[in-house]
C-alpha cells in the first residue's frame, strides 16, 4: 500500500529570514517534518523519530505570501526504520507588482526543494503493521 501524505500553507512575513523576504530554506525541511510525523502516524500510529536526511536540494526560492504544497511518501521500510522522499512545491505566488492584494494560482507549480530522509518507530512503539 502507497502511503502519502500533502499539506498546503502559506508562507508569512513571520517566515521570511533574508532581504527581498526570502523564507529560509529551513522551512521547507520543517514542512517535510510535519509530513513526516503524518505518515509516521498513518504508517505505525506512532509519531516516531526523524533520523538524518540524505539528500536536500534547494531548486527555486520561497518569499512571504508565497504558497506551498509540500507532500511525502514511504518509499521503504524495515523493522522499525521509515525511508521517505519529499517534495515542496510552489501553488501560489503573490503580484504586489499589480496590486498588494493581488495572487496568481500557477497553473505549473514550482518545484522549490526535494529531500529523502529516514525516520524510526522503535517496535514497542508500532500500533500498526505487526
Amino acid at each position: 500500500m502507497k502511503i502519502t501524505s500533502m499539506i498546503r500553507l502559506r508562507m508569512g512575513a513571520n517566515d521570511a529570514h533574508y532581504g527581498g523576504n526570502l523564507v529560509d530554506g529551513a522551512k521547507m525541511l520543517q514542512l517535510f517534518g510535519d509530513v513526516a510525523t503524518e505518515l509516521l502516524i498513518i504508517n505505525d500510529g506512532d509519531e516516531g523519530l526523524f533520523v538524518a536526511y540524505d539528500n536536500i536540494e534547494f531548486l527555486a526560492p520561497v518569499y512571504a505570501g508565497d504558497f506551498i504544497e509540500a507532500s511525502g511518501e514511504i518509499v521503504s521500510q524495515g523493522a522499525s526504520s521509515r525511508k521517505m522522499v519529499f517534495e515542496a512545491k510552489k501553488v501560489i505566488q503573490p503580484r504586489p507588482d499589480i496590486k498588494d492584494s493581488a495572487a496568481d494560482f500557477l497553473e505549473e507549480p514550482v518545484v522549490v526543494c526535494r529531500a529523502s530522509g529516514t525516520c524510526v518507530v522503535p517496535k514497542n512503539c508500532q500500533r500498526k503493521n505487526k
